[in-house]
């Protein structure tokens, strides 16, 4: 066998391969021992005719495609082997026959490959950086959630509902004067302000009263779920049975301790006040990672194969689809619901799909042009800091590694240097509020 590499449009590359007489011959002779248990012909027991017969029958190339695939399959990987320096594939080749004849036969694949990205600059930029700190009325919404979940509920029976109430409602809702599905309920309970309705649903019943009737008007949404009610102004019947309120705790030393285990409320800011800031600190290097890679973006340009983005999309759909199964639903049940197809689902991630493998390739190209890399002090380093959070030496804490923990730790490293050798060569500012 021989072959040709050439580079092609859109990031491919095109690979020739050239079979002689001898090795098309061998292949089509493996094709038909793999395939002549198929066939049963008159005066042979099945999978016993001679090949010249079988082709007589059938035709000549009755076995080329088999062939064609073998030839194809078992040389194909042996190419990428040898040109692994030169281009790397990223996705399924798109195979042709160029010649085919008794003297031999020519393949062609036109493989994506990653593309290479041309960066203007990476270095000497303006770029802004981002430092989120926590705020006291944040520390408060905390508190006031842990109120929340400790409230006890009671029946209110002297005012009307009010927001954050759980309002037993029966309700009909119609449609120019005619019931639609899923409009009707008795016994329902709304908690008011969760956002659970159509919008303005909640802010009508709030203040109403036990026993109170009332119509309710509201307009669907332009992109509601439901085709036949998209948009369209609807009236609901209402009738308010209960109220249930919310009792709150009061705030001390007592309720802290009860419902967290900590000693006093100051202890528990303190330790709230210091997981939110690793949250503010985890945001901000994010935001600013973000911030320098959309600068060097603007600057940049690649012909990134369809194939590229097909990938990043399975990889977004696939994440969505675990949430969802956090949830108990099933993607296509929730497609379903929706009314699209998967198509169309797909097509919402496609522009995040194209920034995110822009990014790699630009993270991916400096830390080339950079050569940097991590270093095994480095990586023993990280093992050792990682085994010590778990009560571990160093060694046995190896010995319980999957190898591709390695590599990620390896990863990791090389990004944190590049990160930390792009902010140092670009000038880092940030926005003063207003």
């Amino acid at each position: 066998m021989k072959y040709t590499t050439k580079a092609a449009e859109k990031s491919t590359v095109k690979i020739t391969f050239k079979f002689d007489a001898e090795e098309w011959k061998n292949a089509i002779n493996k094709a038909y021992l793999q395939n002549k248990g198929k066939f049963a012909l008159n005066g042979f027991r099945k999978g016993k005719a001679p090949k010249h017969v079988i082709e007589s029958v059938y035709g000549k190339g009755v076995f080329y495609e088999d062939a064609l695939n073998n030839l194809f399959a078992e040389n194909y990987g042996t190419v990428l082997d040898k040109k692994a320096k030169d281009f790397t594939v990223v996705g399924d080749p798109e195979l042709s026959v160029e010649e085919l004849s008794d003297d031999g036969v020519t393949l062609v694949a036109v493989v994506p490959v990653k593309p290479e990205v041309k960066i203007s600059s990476y270095k000497g930029m303006k770029i802004q950086k981002f430092e989120y700190t926590v705020k006291e009325e944040e520390i408060n919404a905390e508190i006031a959630r842990l109120q929340d979940r400790n409230a006890r509920k009671v029946e209110v029976t002297d005012r009307a509902a009010q927001n954050g109430d759980v309002a037993n409602i029966d309700f009909v809702g119609t449609v120019d004067g005619v019931k639609f599905d899923g409009g009707e309920a008795q016994g329902f309970d709304l908690t008011l302000g969760s956002g659970q309705f159509i919008p303005g649903f909640e802010d009508q019943v709030i203040g109403m009263k036990i026993g109170e009737k009332k119509d309710v008007n509201v307009t669907f949404p332009e992109n509601y779920q439901a085709e036949d009610l998209k948009g369209k102004p609807a009236v609901f019947a209402v009738t308010l049975n209960a109220i249930q309120g919310k009792e709150l705790p009061e705030v001390n030393d007592e309720f802290i301790k009860e419902a967290t285990g900590m000693e006093s409320v100051e202890a528990y800011k303190a330790k709230t006040k210091e997981r939110l800031q690793a949250q503010a600190d985890r945001k901000s290097v994010d935001a600013t990672e973000n911030s320098i890679l959309d600068a060097i973006a603007k600057n940049a340009e690649a012909e990134i194969p369809q194939a590229m983005i097909e990938r990043e999309i399975d990889s977004l759909v696939q994440k969505f689809e675990y949430q969802l199964m956090y949830q108990g639903l099933k993607l296509q049940d929730y497609l379903n619901f929706l009314k699209i197809t998967m198509a169309d689902f797909r097509k919402n991630y496609e522009e995040q799909a194209k920034k995110s493998v822009m990014n790699q390739l630009i993270i991916s190209q400096i830390i080339a042009d950079e050569k940097i890399e991590a270093t095994e002090a480095e990586v023993e380093a990280q093992i050792a800091k990682q085994a010590e959070s778990v009560e571990k030496s160093a060694e046995e804490y190896k010995k319980t590694m999957d190898p591709r923990q390695f590599d990620y730790i390896r990863s990791d490293i090389v990004i944190t240097k590049l990160f930390d050798f792009l902010k140092a060569n670009n000038e880092m500012y940030v926005e003063e509020s207003k």
